[in-house]
């Protein structure tokens, strides 16, 4: 296999996490940073670093139109290290514009650059109040207030600008609470864990298998339901490095 994948937030907890099983998988990586500093981390994993800001619409598509990926994985956060509560106010806002206006711009780009699938990572509790365990099927909370709404809005764009996108199969991973290396708890925490290794192998599996569509990715239990994602993907909340899809 020789297909290119540009990996947005590569150096995030999900990205970090997927390097290793993307090159294993044979993709040639291509993976994105806002920080110079950080271009000898990501050579030193075997990724062609892009130093680009998401928020950069013209930037952004002449890298990928010159890189041409096969496939764009959208791992982009703007969250505080260990989820600082003092600055999850600002980080909230700060999140949600990366998902409405950076992916926007990264949909775009992706479309000018011909990609053919295209994976984002989205969120597993932004759903309306309803029956548990919520279903892919069910509304997500639009009409939540304050703080929530700010998140849940962020979500929905990201959500409309993926499935929206032309000419590519597109998959939207709602992940539960991450938990392992380099995320704010090596503990399962929330009513939806999910260790990021599984999340990484998720958003492998949604580049190889996927025929499009929104899946939620979380270990089993009362709050969602991963069951959609483990009969057209065959993940399991158990897949992590080392293992086989």
């Amino acid at each position: 296999m020789s297909e290119k994948v540009f990996l947005a937030g590569a150096t995030g907890a999900v990205g970090v996490a997927l390097i290793p099983m993307l090159i294993e998988a044979g993709y040639t990586v291509h993976g994105s940073t806002r920080r110079a500093d950080r271009v000898g981390a990501l050579e030193a994993m075997g990724v062609h670093p892009v130093v680009v800001d998401v928020f950069d619409a013209a930037a952004l598509r002449e890298a990928l139109v010159r890189i041409a990926p096969w496939g764009v994985i959208h791992q982009l956060t703007d969250l505080p290290k260990d989820l600082d509560p003092a600055r999850m106010a600002d980080a909230a806002v700060l999140n949600a514009r990366v998902r409405t206006e950076g992916t926007r711009n990264l949909v775009a780009a992706a479309q000018a650059a011909g990609a053919k699938r295209l994976v984002a990572q989205s969120i597993a509790w932004a759903y309306a109040p309803g029956p548990k365990p919520f279903t892919e099927a069910q509304p997500l909370d639009i009409g939540a207030e304050g703080a929530r709404r700010v998140s849940v809005g962020g979500v929905a764009a990201l959500e409309q600008s993926v499935m929206g996108a032309h000419g590519m199969t597109a998959t939207v991973l709602r992940y539960g609470q991450l938990y392992g290396p380099n995320t704010s708890t090596e503990t399962s925490k929330g009513p939806s864990p999910l260790h990021v290794e599984a999340a990484a192998r998720a958003a492998l599996l949604a580049l190889q298998r996927s025929m499009g569509g929104i899946f939620n990715i979380a270990e089993d239990g009362n709050e969602v339901s991963s069951e959609k994602a483990k009969q057209a993907l065959g993940w399991r909340a158990e897949a992590r490095s080392g293992a086989t899809p």
